[in-house]
């Protein structure tokens, strides 16, 4: 799973869909997570490096990445 190549993204967290023209605003670690992805790192690698960068439960920070991951797969942020 990776962000589309044509999302914009900024260390800010704005990004920007051109094909819609939607943007959004992202927290640090959503903007993080998101470079992760066009990176092309895996969610179980993601899972990883986010729980080595910070304290934070694991079964947490699962379903709140699960969670992330749907928000960006409804507004068509991925491609699959």
């Amino acid at each position: 799973m990776k962000l589309k190549s044509n999302i914009a993204t900024s260390e800010s967290g704005f990004v920007f869909n051109p094909t819609s023209g939607d943007s959004y605003s992202a927290n640090s670690v959503a903007a993080e997570i998101m470079l992760l992805l066009k990176e092309n790192n895996s969610i179980r690698e993601i899972n990883q490096i986010m729980l080595s960068r910070y304290e934070v439960d694991s079964s947490h920070f699962e379903k709140d990445l699960d969670d992330f991951i749907a928000q960006l797969r409804d507004q068509n942020l991925l491609e699959l």
